[in-house]
């Protein structure tokens, strides 16, 4: 084709003297055009003094822009035939190239295709919707003290906080973790047995990865904490569902459900989400079963930092003498949910397995958060929080309790243990606890149903947060929620 018969190139106007240089402009559009096939292989290019023309622009903006195309193979320039579309272009790219893949996740592997039905965590502002549980409340955080101390670490920071990050976490914090849960929950542990993670969801797959192998069953409480059923799955590992009631996991009943199970997942001091307590005759029986068939038993403490009229519950991994218990923490509850610091327990003959598979994954959370943790922790503001927070949430959790009883006498028995930061409604039988909690999400409410942390189909409920909400927002959200309950199909 002679060069005067090239037809003009579809190309958007260029627009001199923006942020993208000119020839910049011009490559981008040349190779939009063969990506999506208005410019097939092997059709000629306009000479650059015609293109430079067309554009307006200069003969060497249109040479760079063919040299870069020519380095990436888009084109082919040749003495005498001009400049071509390259036989070796990848052509029209398919749907799915050019905005991503299509729903159904092409070519990942079963098990991402099995956790991608498990529920997520709260999205946009369901968190802060009146009832959701499981939230502290961010504006009664001491905001000036951490900031002072986030402050402090940054204008004379420790070169070593800058360039190394242990693999177990700084130092401090987990002698300050050591020493605050060995006085206020009796765990049994020094320094060098804890490892800092990225929050308790972490601390559990990192659990799962080295002590269970694909095929392995591991006990958890049905209802129960829906983090463990994808950490499982994840790990390709059955999750094997034992019931609770009204004094949490049954070690007896679950040895005779599941026979060879490799682990028992568990929250005896504050069962999430129904509230029990484990009594220390059902803690021993579990520690029993564990050293008898050289299994083992993770301690998942994840909110009974709060408890009302009651001291302090000591710890399962504490009397487990033969160590065979992981113990889990978070400041997830305590602090703010971001901060994204949690931390394990680990038996001494297990720590170098773990620090192994958490070196493949990981290095631990931002050294310079761990730091500024250690000094709220060392200066006592984190003692102090608590009961602050303590006080506060008894008081909300009062609250509640009381307009529960004004508004959802004969709809719901709402209880709440001595502990946590939830109550729940319990629902009669026959009720649609998830069909009720998507009307009350409607509503503006975020009540979480009890079917959502269930393996088995068990009686219908509603957990109900009550920490993160002003007192005075209660009784409006109780009422509004005594409605929705008294409108749902029964």
């Amino acid at each position: 084709m002679p060069r005067s018969a090239v037809s003009p190139l579809p190309l958007p106007p260029l627009v001199p003297g923006g942020d993208v240089p000119l020839q910049r402009q011009l490559y981008l559009a040349l190779r939009a055009a063969i990506l999506d096939g208005r410019l097939g292989a092997g059709t000629s290019l306009p000479s650059s003094r015609t293109l430079a023309r067309q554009l307006s622009v200069s003969r060497n903006t249109v040479i760079a822009a063919f040299e870069h195309l020519a380095a990436e193979g888009f084109v082919d320039g040749h003495r005498g035939s001009g400049t071509r579309i390259s036989a070796r272009s990848p052509g029209p790219l398919a749907p799915e190239r050019r905005g991503g893949a299509e729903k159904g996740a092409r070519g990942v592997s079963r098990r991402a295709r099995g956790l991608a039905g498990w529920p997520g965590p709260a999205r946009g502002d369901g968190n802060n919707r009146p009832l959701a549980p499981g939230m502290p409340d961010p504006d009664a955080f001491p905001c000036r003290d951490w900031s002072r101390l986030l402050a402090r670490r940054w204008r004379r920071p420790q070169r070593s906080l800058l360039i190394d990050s242990p693999g177990a976490g700084y130092a401090p914090l987990r002698e300050a973790i050591a020493l605050h849960f060995g006085r206020s929950r009796a765990v049994s542990c020094s320094p060098d047995q804890i490892i800092v993670v990225s929050g308790s969801q972490q601390g559990l797959d990192l659990v799962a990865r080295v002590l269970l192998d694909p095929g392995d069953q591991a006990m958890v409480e049905d209802p129960g904490y829906g983090g463990w059923k994808g950490v499982l799955c994840a790990a390709g590992v059955v999750p094997a569902p034992v019931p609770v009631d009204g004094f949490g996991f049954d070690p007896v009943l679950a040895e005779r459900l599941w026979p060879s199970a490799r682990m028992a997942c568990v929250t005896p001091s504050h069962q999430f989400p129904t509230g029990a307590t484990m009594p220390l005759a059902r803690r021993l029986s579990l520690i029993d079963w564990a050293h008898r068939h050289d299994a083992w038993i993770v301690e998942d403490d994840y909110d009974s930092d709060f408890r009302y009229g009651a001291p302090p519950l000591a710890a399962l991994q504490g009397l487990d003498a033969g160590r065979r218990t992981i113990y889990c923490g978070t400041f997830s509850k305590s602090m703010f949910p971001a901060l994204r610091l949690g931390w394990l327990v680990v038996p001494d003959d297990l720590l170098d397995a773990f620090l192994a598979v958490r070196r493949l994954l990981d290095r631990a959370p931002p050294t310079l958060t761990q730091a500024a943790m250690a000094d709220f922790m060392a200066e006592g503001l984190y003692v102090s929080h608590l009961r602050r927070m303590q006080r506060l949430y008894g008081e909300r959790r009062a609250a509640l309790l009381a307009s529960a009883g004004r508004h959802l006498a004969g709809l719901a028995d709402t209880v709440a243990g001595d502990a946590g930061t939830h109550a729940i409604a319990w629902l009669p039988d026959g009720d649609d606890d998830r069909a009720i909690a998507d009307a009350a999400c409607r509503r503006g409410l975020a009540p979480a149903p009890l079917g959502a942390f269930r393996l088995r189909p068990g009686r219908p409920g509603l957990l109900l947060g009550y920490s993160h909400m002003p007192a005075d927002r209660i009784d409006p959200a109780i009422r509004l929620l005594a409605g929705i309950i008294a409108g749902s199909p029964r």
